[in-house]
């Protein structure tokens, strides 16, 4: 190991908190100010350790008979061996020190969405929010009109944002360099923009065309959303991993598809969701044709004949 050498204090995550380069060893570590690098750590002594060659120009961190030592690898040492990803911790603080020849790898691709970062984004993430539950609000409000429950719903809507991605911006500081809190509303409230709208829209063409499938299993393009919700989350945290993080989300997504239909299938015996009208249409957006009162009669008979069938089925079974 070749110097100059770079000493790094470190998180608890592994990002750099501060770096001092030396030119030449011995180097001091310690809280006293007569050392080379001064540590601001209650735990360290005055004089903790010492960075010196080796006999056989190894680097080598010493203890300087301190009470709480040095550790490596959850065990206290007298000294050890430094190479350029070994970390030592004296007391509270984590060191690494790695010679000027250490490789570095090569730069990452830039993907990072620049325009949609900051307080902009956070904003219209905000807005969203508001706007959704003040939506919801407005559709299910069988109520007379009352001004409150339209000012504590984007309210509400708004404080469920800020706490979700709070958290998500807590975790995104935690592993990374940056809380990117407006990334994160922007996430939210277009996820739940996109929730509610194709609910909404599902439940209008269903109604319009007669295509009832796409509220019989609509639960499992809410299921799809909210995997993309949190694989964008999870991206702007590691944006390096994306390609395992989609693949991670989509499994995830599949398996919460597949318990929505063993719940249904226990529920009320049929794999798809019940069928019902969350939101009342007007006629005038029926787009198919009605049907005749024959064709309606020729649908319950139908009904009834299963029915019948069924009932006589579980007759025969408590008969016997």
């Amino acid at each position: 190991m070749n110097g100059p050498w770079t000493i790094e204090m470190l998180a608890r995550n592994g990002e750099v908190l501060h770096r001092y380069r030396a030119a030449s060893l011995p180097v001091r570590i310690g809280r006293a100010y007569d050392n080379d690098f001064i540590v601001d750590d209650d735990y360290a002594a005055p004089h903790h350790a010492v960075l010196e060659a080796g006999p056989g120009g190894e680097l080598l961190m010493r203890d300087l008979g301190t009470r709480n030592g040095l550790n490596h690898g959850r065990k206290r040492v007298q000294q050890v061996t430094l190479g350029g990803d070994t970390v030592v911790r004296m007391g509270h603080t984590s060191l690494r020190v790695r010679p000027a020849d250490f490789p570095v790898p090569a730069e990452l691709l830039d993907r990072t969405m620049h325009g949609w970062e900051g307080l902009l984004p956070g904003v219209a993430g905000v807005l969203l929010a508001g706007l959704v539950a003040l939506l919801v609000t407005w559709l299910f409000d069988a109520q007379p009109f009352e001004l409150l429950n339209y000012v504590l719903a984007p309210a509400a809507g708004i404080g469920a944002g800020l706490l979700w991605s709070s958290l998500w911006a807590f975790v995104n500081r935690l592993f990374g360099r940056h809380a990117r809190l407006g990334r994160h509303l922007f996430i939210f409230g277009c996820g739940m923009a996109a929730l509610v709208g194709f609910r909404l829209l599902a439940a209008v063409v269903a109604y319009a065309y007669s295509l009832e499938w796409l509220t019989r299993y609509g639960s499992h393009v809410a299921v799809a959303t909210v995997a993309g919700i949190v694989y964008f989350h999870l991206a702007t945290i590691q944006p390096a991993l994306r390609r395992r993080l989609r693949v991670v989300c989509a499994g995830v997504a599949l398996l919460a598809s597949g318990l929505v239909l063993i719940v249904n299938q226990q529920r009320h015996g049929y794999v798809a969701d019940e069928l019902y009208m969350s939101v009342l249409l007007p006629p005038q957006l029926r787009a198919s044709p009605d049907a005749t009162v024959a064709d309606y009669m020729g649908s319950v008979e139908a009904m009834r004949a299963e029915l019948d069938a069924e009932r006589a089925r579980k007759a025969d079974e408590e008969g016997n």
